[in-house]
């Protein structure tokens, strides 16, 4: 029986798709493993190990680089979140735009004045005035899942909204109102924006990007969301804008020492799909790709190799996991005609350094011949799937 350790704790839903696994967390030795939050920093693989299903859509516990090159495949669930983001986003529009939170901490502070509060409510309500968001300008930078729904609810409310993503699918063009504006200069979107919404992943080009030259092309008052990945902003260029003046407020669903007690700064801890439904739709996600990968080989949603998928045919599938370089599909091929093996059916695919092959085969493949083919130059990973 195939194995399946989970490092979290997993919504229940999944337990249907691991019906024919033994699913827990102290298998040894698993096929596949599913997760939240575990740092697999330094985590010790073990051989049978083919694939990693986050669910969720930041990658950052798992040490992508190294599994890459062990030929297993990390999967993520990007959009199976974004209606709980996207709620928070409009949450933090309100609290930056009217002062909530400082508010209520304002208002708590009046107990023990007894029939004075009336009064005192009246006297202090003026210094936390703020504008409405109706008729403003938001910028959503990154128009992914999460970064389409934002702009749509947000135009939805009254807003003018403008995105920017350089890398925009189809997919997600097709989802966007045609009431948003599609900036292509991501200055200009920032010269224009009362909001900026930020939803982009957190890479080494992304570290850091609003920073001081960034901050210095916005509007002066602008007010940040940040629900993406705390690294995006540069802490430092934050606070001085926010002293300034040139940001009226930050919204960070990442706390950190440097950002606790500074004013015009709006802290929650993580919550962006923290609610029972994101979750469930996360894990039901990560344990579909998985399933999937294990039983047929697809490739869905996998952050370091390409997608790739192919019905099933033939009698035994051949799926190799390699390294991106010249020749690998003309090298693979030879090498199953040298082993007597011939091919039904194919298909292959790269992202970046690393490459992905599916072979149906009329035959059986021993484990002989699965050695011979494991030890190609290039391969990272050789596994063998019964189709019957």
């Amino acid at each position: 029986m195939k194995k399946i350790l989970k490092l979290n704790k997993i919504s229940n839903l999944v337990d249907k798709y691991f019906e024919n696994y033994e699913y827990s967390d102290n298998c040894q030795n698993p096929e596949g493993i599913i997760l939240r939050s575990f740092n697999m920093a330094d985590y010790t693989v073990e051989s049978n190990l083919v694939g990693i299903a986050r669910a969720g859509a930041g990658v950052n516990n798992i040490p992508v680089a190294n599994m890459s090159e062990k030929g297993i495949v990390v999967f993520n669930t990007p959009g199976a979140n974004a209606n709980a983001v996207k709620e928070l986003v409009v949450s933090a529009l309100l609290q930056t735009s009217r002062k909530i939170y400082d508010s209520m901490k304002w208002a708590e502070s009046l107990k023990g004045n007894g029939a004075d509060i009336s009064k005192l409510v009246e006297k202090g309500k003026s210094q936390f005035v703020g504008p409405e968001i109706y008729g403003k300008s938001l910028g959503v930078y990154g128009l992914g899942a999460i970064g389409a729904k934002v702009a749509n609810i947000a135009h939805d409310l009254g807003m003018e909204v403008y995105g920017y993503d350089p890398y925009l699918s189809v997919d997600a063009a097709w989802s966007l109102s045609r009431k948003v504006k599609h900036e292509k200069d991501i200055n200009a979107l920032y010269a224009e924006c009362d909001y900026i919404s930020l939803h982009v992943p957190y890479l080494p080009s992304t570290k850091g990007m609003i920073n001081r030259e960034a901050i210095s092309k916005m509007k002066d008052g602008v007010r940040i969301i940040n629900i993406a990945r705390g690294e995006l902003v540069d802490n430092e260029a934050m606070i001085e804008a926010l002293k300034s003046g040139k940001v009226a407020q930050y919204y960070t669903d990442f706390p950190c020492e440097e950002l606790i007690g500074v004013e015009g700064v709006v802290m929650t801890p993580h919550l962006g799909a923290s609610t029972p439904e994101a979750e469930d739709n996360c894990a039901v996600m990560a344990a579909r790709q998985l399933t999937d990968f294990i039983e047929n080989g697809n490739i869905k949603n996998s952050v370091n190799y390409p997608n790739l998928s192919m019905p099933l045919s033939g009698i035994e599938r051949i799926t190799i996991a390699h390294r991106n370089q010249p020749n690998m599909i003309a090298i693979a091929t030879q090498a199953m005609s040298n082993l007597g093996i011939n091919i039904s059916n194919m298909a292959s695919a790269s992202k970046g350094d690393y490459g992905y092959m599916i072979l149906d085969t009329d035959g059986h493949i021993d484990q002989n011949t699965l050695d011979k083919l494991s030890s190609t130059e290039g391969f990272l990973k050789v596994r063998v799937i019964k189709v019957g």
